[in-house]
């Protein structure tokens, strides 16, 4: 059944054979690299979870940035929120530190995605009825675009069919995995594809289907996956995404139902992923454009806020003592990402003078 819609034309496959030949050795190549204690790759973990929140909640509506979305994931004692977005941005930031903390122990099983789905929407008040629950209403899939229109992009399971086809799917996920008897990224692009199909959920199934991605690629040895930003390649290409599903889903039920267009965009965007996670390690781990990420914050007020004296960054960062905010800012001026101007209490920082 599922296996059917892998029967790809001769050149489909010759594409999809060079795209996993390149992601597969740059695995091998990344895991026999990669030292968890390595500064940098902490430093791109925590971009990358911030570029993730950001981009899969604007993917479905949100419009918060990645600054916003950082400020508030380092205010973790915040116990209102003011708009839908920031209940997304918490409840997507708590299912990813589980996955990106537990994926070799998470199963894949129907429990433990609606456990996922339960705190996905853990903080959105009107989700706190079907949370964690299988649809009971019909739901399709619709594009969000900035200038607020919507297009359906195709229609779904039927509720009283989601719960047969959602245990018929992670029962071929597990069993080709467990048995290898389909590549692993094919796997879980078929997978992806299938659960937007099914859209189990009344909300939240464009996010939960991005983090199922993650999660079946840490599961299956692309570590890379947690330090650059699979959903900020997405929302980068978000019309590409949906053509893609929409063009194989226009034969959904059929024994003509091929998912090459899925495939090869599932692929490229992982082609894409690893291309950017070699350039911003390399860029990185220069000594002299290192900063890390409370750098970066200071950095960002400054050239949001100029011209910015001590004080105020001291009062924009309380948690900070006055000794580590004159290092920091110390450093900033010396790699000539701020400027300076002024002496003694009468200094001011501003963007650089060359910018």
């Amino acid at each position: 059944m599922f296996s059917s819609k892998l029967a790809f034309d001769i050149g489909t496959m010759q594409k999809i054979i060079q795209f996993i030949g390149k992601i597969d050795a740059f695995k091998g190549k990344w895991n026999s690299l990669e030292n968890k204690s390595d500064r940098y790759l902490r430093e791109l973990r925590k971009i990358a979870t911030i570029n993730s929140i950001g981009s899969s909640t604007r993917i479905e509506g949100a419009i918060l940035t990645d600054s916003e979305v950082q400020q508030l994931v380092n205010n973790i004692k915040i116990t209102e929120f003011k708009s839908r977005d920031e209940e997304e941005v918490f409840g997507y930031y708590e299912v990813l530190d589980i996955i990106l903390e537990n994926a070799s122990d998470i199963q894949f099983s129907e429990s433990y995605i609606q456990q996922l789905h339960t705190i996905l929407l853990k903080y959105s008040s009107k989700d706190q009825r079907h949370k964690g629950a299988y649809k009971s209403l019909p739901n399709s899939v619709v594009a969000n675009y900035p200038d607020g229109s919507q297009r359906t992009i195709f229609n779904t399971t039927a509720p009283h069919l989601t719960q047969k086809e959602m245990q018929e799917m992670i029962d071929w996920v597990n069993q080709s995995l467990e048995e290898s008897s389909v590549h692993p990224l094919l796997v879980t692009g078929l997978c992806v594809y299938e659960f937007l199909s099914i859209h189990p959920f009344q909300d939240g199934n464009g996010r939960l289907s991005r983090l199922l991605t993650t999660l079946l690629l840490l599961k299956n040895g692309y570590d890379f996956a947690q330090y650059i930003s699979f959903e900020h390649i997405i929302e980068g290409r978000k019309s590409e995404y949906y053509q893609a599903l929409m063009h194989d889903q226009n034969k959904r039920g059929t024994d003509k139902e091929i998912i090459g267009e899925w495939m090869l965009f599932f692929l490229s965007s992982l082609e894409i992923l690893i291309e950017k996670l070699e350039s911003k390690y390399a860029s990185i781990k220069e000594g002299s454009n290192y900063i890390n990420e409370r750098q970066q914050q200071i950095r960002q007020y400054i050239e949001t806020n100029q011209p910015v004296r001590l004080g105020d960054i001291a009062k924009a960062y309380p948690d900070l003592s006055i000794h580590t905010i004159k290092k920091d800012l110390q450093l900033l001026v010396q790699h000539k990402m701020i400027s300076k101007s002024g002496e003694k209490k009468g200094t001011v920082y501003i963007k650089p003078i060359n910018k």
